[in-house]
């Protein structure tokens, strides 16, 4: 018999328990359960359960109780369960069916139908379970072939720029820190984590327009003229149209942070920043956090132009505005982050 075809029968009287197991021991393996304090002990330690018999009206913790503490595990998505009662107290068998059970089954019980109902019912949901766990396998694929592709664009920027290589992974690293940090400290800004997982994976891209940039700008070993500059520039904007052409390929998510993070992480608080010039938390969060993590590795790492700033000088240029200004709120994290490391 398939070790996972287990019904959990839940009942504090044993001749109910007994008659039930009676019905389906030829099909399943049963477990029993007296007691709905049991029942939640055997559902916990218990993965291999495919549907529960559980008594409505027990003392002590009853069904309802039972029910409650499934949803709290997240059991009832995945664990059919049948009410069992003699008792037709419609406000209870209400608020049962709101807390996720499939059925009830009255007392005295008919074997034949009730075989069939529980057995239709556990193949429905194994079916469920089978193809959720199908999607997921599918989800975590897909974004495994997202992270290969964000990081093969990141290793062509590399071979145009000898410099962003190591300088995208310092910015994923001190983007996770911001991030998490500022989502934790301003509940304006909080986003769950697998969101932040996503902009610190987006913010591997925020340089790819340099792909299109020429060489005798980007690897220029001077100072840039006004019109070199604003071709530099032009990298914010190029690399949006990079990204535009591969939309189809790349997760909704990942796109959406990649597409705003390459566009906007040279925007500044006070509207002084490009291409479009945008003001305060007209910025998204993680476009202001990138810019600062951004600006921090310039300043700290050699550039052909110019030589590393230590860590303290690069945050006090940061603090007095020489690199443009950035929202308070992220500044203060990113002093703090800054200090304890």
């Amino acid at each position: 018999m398939d070790n996972e075809k287990t019904i959990l029968i839940v009942d504090d009287v044993e001749i109910n328990r007994a008659i039930l197991s009676e019905i389906f021991k030829s099909d399943y393996n049963i477990m029993e359960a007296e007691g709905g304090e049991q029942a939640i002990k055997l559902l916990e330690d218990n993965q291999h359960i495919a549907a529960v018999l559980l008594d409505l009206i027990m003392p002590g913790i009853n069904g309802l109780d039972v029910l409650k503490a499934m949803n709290h595990n997240g059991q009832i998505k995945k664990i059919p369960v049948f009410l069992i009662t003699a008792v037709n107290n419609q406000d209870m068998l209400l608020e049962g069916y709101n807390l996720g059970a499939v059925d009830v089954i009255t007392k005295p019980f008919m074997a034949h139908f009730l075989q069939c109902r529980v057995k239709n019912i556990i193949e429905l949901y194994g079916h469920r379970n089978e193809l959720e766990q199908m999607v997921a396998e599918q989800v975590k694929r897909l974004n495994e072939v997202n992270q290969s592709m964000v990081e093969t664009l990141a290793t062509l920027i590399e071979f145009r720029d000898c410099e962003s290589g190591e300088h995208v992974k310092r910015i994923c690293g001190l983007t996770k820190i911001l991030m998490t940090e500022v989502s934790d400290r301003y509940p304006e800004y909080h986003l769950p984590q697998s969101e932040i997982d996503k902009i610190v994976a987006s913010s591997i891209l925020h340089d790819v327009g340099k792909i299109s940039i020429p060489d005798r700008i980007l690897n220029k070993p001077g100072r840039l003229t006004k019109e070199e500059f604003d071709i530099m520039k032009e990298h914010t904007t190029r690399g949006c149209d990079i990204l535009q052409k591969i939309p189809n390929i790349m997760d909704e998510g990942l796109y959406n942070y990649s597409y705003d993070i390459c566009r906007h992480h040279h925007e500044r608080w006070d509207g002084g920043g490009y291409p479009d010039g945008l003001k305060g938390d007209d910025i998204t969060i993680w476009s202001q956090v990138v810019a600062v993590a951004d600006v921090y590795d310039a300043l700290t790492s050699e550039r052909v132009y110019k030589k590393a700033f230590s860590k303290e000088t690069a945050v006090e240029m940061i603090k007095n505005g020489e690199c443009g200004s950035f929202n308070p709120k992220v500044l203060k994290v990113f002093e703090d982050c800054i200090a304890k490391n």
